[in-house]
């Protein structure tokens, strides 16, 4: 960590994707800058942030004194806040004056994650563009770092004039760009800014495993392309205890495995790794530990402590018998794995289309898993069970091309590189997924279809409305396809779809989940159940230190089963076994208990 620390600029901003730790990390850092006699500012802009929870102390909009660390000031920005604040401008003028339906309809065009991500941009840009505000400190931390999408936005001219709210192509996701233009002086400073090594250090944080590394680097090439070279990454919570039981042997091969294949673009990048820690990193103690590289404490009543605590928390947890049992009541309908990046969902899906198939039902499971390696996974098609796969690059080229296609030669060159950024967003790439999986929701009627990605709430809410699909979606395509007239009232059929939340029980998954499930209940869709995945807790590990993982999975255990799930919750435990063929996926399914003696 000491490396990190010295080469500290006056910006450090973290990245990576929910539950790798990013913001215990950026924690850490402005803990060890604080006690080396810096004056440093923390500012999260994460909608789920726990940073409250991991400094000990009550945060606001406005830098507050943390507990126990001289020199360190944080604050907590919420962009959801922030968003919703940017929608009334924007709606406000137009209550009572525009029916309710349009104005409802506007609304949802302002829901989506990218008006959300640059209402936190506009933000945290107050505070580091403002020497009147930052001036007194040395370092400025930030613990969620704008993507290449908002980035390159904010670098094309006609994000800045009328084009979004006049031009018929419309945008759901750069709305907000049009009511910010004032703020253009300001925002150029601040990119400005990220782009200068001499100011700005980006720090990727990844987990050894290798989908967590793979993310760091599409992100860690996205960025240098735009100018964040300057960069470092950290590896968190790398386990490498030789001594343990076999659950924790496997746990460390594991873990060097995925170090040991590690993206070349890292190769280059210096790097500090960080210890597994199975409380994680919380509370102030923890973050000096980390800062001046401790080890953990030993957790040698863990397992006991453990075996004790464990009935509680899964008072409310379901067997997976029970499960199975409720999704086949109907004999055909849809099944879908929903959650965020690295949770598993994919996985899950797989393992629930095995077993369906396993128990006489004719399944189709369909992926947009990028490396296909479901069929590796679950095997080839077989008896009951057929595997399709949707590649989401290949779907989004074509659904964009048609798009750009039909106002070539309409928009100027400066509103036509608008319209391709647009096309770049994360919403686009949903939108022309499942158009290809509407075809496929269809088919529930007289088999199972699982899928193993979901809409969210705010795709769907455009989908319910023919202007919005328009307007939005199919950017003024002749036709709306059948199929997607069809694909809300199916997901919104109780009877028909069965949505499955995957979440890890760690507290940035669980409350990231949580956001997805309010996301889903505006939308008029109530989950059918949660899926607790790679537990310690129920994986029958006796190794002291995994253990202690499992014990503060109690805490988000119970939190899920215990309230978040308005159904039924079933848990999965982390198996060192690999995923691939069926029997090894059935492991997933047959949780253990611990065992203090194993």
């Amino acid at each position: 960590m000491n490396v990190l620390l010295n080469k500290a600029t006056r910006f450090l901003f973290f990245t990576g994707k929910g539950g790798v730790g990013k913001t215990s990390m950026s924690c850490a850092v402005a803990v060890g800058l604080a006690q080396a006699g810096k004056k440093v500012l923390l500012i999260s802009t994460d909608p789920a942030s726990n940073l409250h929870e991991v400094l000990e102390t009550d945060l606001g909009s406005q830098p507050v004194p943390v507990n126990g660390v001289p020199g360190l000031d944080a604050m907590n920005i919420n962009p959801m806040v922030a968003a919703e604040e940017y929608r009334e401008r924007m709606v406000g003028p137009y209550r009572g004056v525009l029916p309710d339906d349009a104005v409802q309809q506007m609304e949802e065009q302002l829901s989506g994650a990218c008006t959300v991500e640059i209402a936190g941009f506009n933000e945290f840009s107050k505070m580091i563009g403002d020497e009147t505000l930052i001036g007194g400190y040395d370092h400025v931390v930030l613990d969620t770092a704008p993507t290449g999408h908002t980035l390159r936005l904010l670098n094309l001219p006609s994000a800045w004039n009328e084009f979004i709210a006049g031009n018929e192509t419309g945008s759901s996701c750069l709305g907000p760009v049009a009511g910010l233009a004032d703020q253009k002086a300001l925002y150029e400073q601040v990119v400005n800014a990220l782009k200068n090594p001499e100011q700005t250090l980006l720090v990727l944080v990844a987990r050894a495993e290798p989908m967590s590394l793979a993310e760091a680097a599409r992100a860690s090439i996205e960025l240098a392309e735009l100018g964040l070279t300057n960069q470092h990454l950290i590896l968190n919570g790398v386990f490498s205890n030789e001594t343990s039981d076999k659950m924790g042997r496997d746990f460390a091969a594991k873990s060097a495995k995925a170090l040991s294949a590690m993206p070349e673009i890292f190769q280059s990048l210096e790097q500090t790794e960080v210890p597994f820690r199975p409380h994680g990193v919380m509370g102030v103690d923890a973050l000096k530990a980390v800062a001046a590289g401790e080890a953990d404490p030993a957790w040698l009543d863990a397992p006991d402590t453990l075996l004790e605590k464990l009935p509680t928390a899964l008072e409310n947890v379901s067997e997976w018998e029970a499960l199975f049992q409720s999704l086949e009541k109907q004999g055909c309908g849809v099944v879908m794995t929903m959650g965020k990046g690295g949770v598993g969902k994919t996985v899950m899906a797989s393992t629930i289309a095995a077993e369906l198939a396993r128990r006489g039902h004719s399944v189709l499971l369909s992926t947009t898993d990028p490396a296909a390696h479901v069929a590796e996974t679950i095997g080839a098609d077989s008896g009951n069970l057929q595997v399709s796969r949707i590649d989401p690059k290949a779907e989004t080229e074509a659904y964009c091309e048609g798009i750009l296609e039909k106002n070539r030669g309409k928009l100027s060159e400066d509103d036509l590189a608008l319209l391709e950024e647009e096309l770049r967003s994360p919403c686009i790439e949903e939108i022309a997924v499942f158009q290809a999986f509407a075809q496929t929701v269809a088919k529930g009627t007289d088999q199972f279809i699982v899928l193993d990605t979901a809409p969210t709430g705010h795709t769907l809410l455009l989908l319910d409305s023919t202007e919005a699909y328009h307007r939005e979606v199919a950017k003024s395509a002749d036709d709306i396809p059948a199929e997607v007239k069809e694909l809300l009232p199916h997901i919104r059929d109780p009877e028909f779809t069965k949505i499955l939340i995957v979440a890890l029980p760690e507290a940035t998954p669980t409350h990231e989940a949580a956001d997805l499930q309010r996301d889903l209940r505006r939308a008029g869709i109530e989950p059918f159940g949660w899926i607790i995945n790679r537990s310690f807790a129920v994986s029958g590990t006796s190794d002291p230190v995994l253990c202690a993982k499992g014990l503060h999975e109690t805490e988000y255990i119970a939190e899920i089963a215990g309230g978040l799930s308005a159904k039924q919750t079933v848990i999965s435990p982390w198996v060192g076994a690999e995923l691939s063929g069926v029997d090894n996926l059935q492991l997933l399914t047959e949780a253990a208990t611990p065992d203090p003696v194993g």
